[in-house]
């Protein structure tokens, strides 16, 4: 009887001690498949975090591929309006620039000639690379509003450097013309002989056959030479990181518009004058609108109307013109718009 109770004891814990390992595993697996369990869950939300992430990029290139919405779309700085503009001072360098620059390009005009353009070419190289980091160097309103209708500078900064181009072209006049009055006064030089060069009114301009005016085909040239003006800019933003290269195509684009002028208008139509063609209505306001008299409010608006038509209005619809033409054709080429 005595040895049969170590033989139980022996057993019972026997079985205690299986019994351990057993709890123990099953803990582990119990362990295991709650991990599982909860990796399958975090796998499943990541998943559908990845699925849905994935749907919305693919809702938002639907958006942007659509042509219409990303042809109107904004391609400049989204933030910037009238109430963030002048936070930073750089809209400050860049209206000084736009002042200068567009001012040195009236003067060349106004020293030069309305058109030279082997000169001109090589004045806006110049101007254009030495201004444009600071402010893009727009120089002309046509190109400005060319910028502004296709969305790539807001509204405010449009129209701050509108008004920079037209203070900077009167600013140009009033220097260029002090030294010619000097010149005057002190008798060296005579009226004349010598006189700035004036832009030629159109209204004015008449051929060999009488009653036959000249209005409609100056204002097609400059119509036309803007939208070249404005789509060789818009092209050259995809070189901006090459400034030199920016400024050489936008001297081109300013050469090709000139030289295209010039020969039709002595070549096929006649004209008689030089001075016809500025495509820069900036300039065009200085020495063309705003110093024309006239005996009476109706007999100046009379003058004033179909210039500011050949030298204002027109070149500014065929500069936005000449930015849709470009972001066409880029759209079309499978290239991104250039900002």
């Amino acid at each position: 009887m005595a040895t049969s109770k170590p033989k139980t004891a022996k057993k019972s814990a026997a079985k205690k001690a299986s019994v351990k390992p057993k709890t123990a595993s099953a803990k582990a697996k119990t362990a295991k498949s709650v991990a599982a369990k909860t990796t399958k869950k975090v796998t499943t939300k990541a998943d559908k975090s990845e699925v849905e992430a994935e749907k919305t990029v693919i809702v938002s290139k639907v958006e942007k591929s659509h042509p219409v919405k990303e042809f109107f779309a904004r391609k400049g700085d989204s933030k910037e309006n009238i109430l963030t503009i002048f936070k930073d001072t750089k809209i400050i360098g860049a209206i000084i620039a736009e002042i200068v620059g567009t001012g040195l390009i009236t003067g060349i005009a106004l020293t030069l000639g309305l058109f030279n353009p082997l000169y001109m070419i090589f004045g806006y190289i110049g101007v254009t690379a030495a201004v444009f980091k600071l402010s893009g160097a727009h120089l002309n309103p046509i190109i400005t509003a060319g910028m502004m209708a296709s969305r790539r500078v807001s509204a405010i900064r449009g129209i701050l450097y509108i008004v920079a181009q037209i203070l900077g072209a009167w600013f140009a006049f009033i220097i260029v013309n002090g030294f010619y009055q000097a010149g005057l006064a002190s008798g060296n030089i005579d009226a004349a002989s010598t006189s700035l060069p004036a832009l030629t009114a159109a209204s004015d301009l008449a051929a060999t056959t009488e009653g036959f005016s000249f209005f409609w085909p100056i204002t097609m040239l400059e119509f036309a030479g803007a939208i070249i003006l404005a789509f060789f800019f818009a092209r050259a933003l995809n070189y901006k990181r090459g400034v030199y290269t920016f400024a050489a195509i936008v001297g081109t684009g300013v050469f090709i518009a000139m030289v295209f002028a010039v020969i039709i208008s002595s070549n096929y139509l006649g004209i008689p004058s030089d001075n016809v063609f500025i495509m820069n209505p900036a300039s065009a306001l200085m020495y063309g609108l705003l110093p024309a008299t006239a005996e009476g409010f109706d007999a100046l608006m009379g003058a004033l109307m179909p210039m500011m038509v050949t030298y204002v209005i027109f070149p500014i619809i065929g500069g936005i013109i000449g930015f849709y033409l470009s972001d066409i054709a880029s759209k079309l080429s499978g290239q991104e718009y250039a900002n």
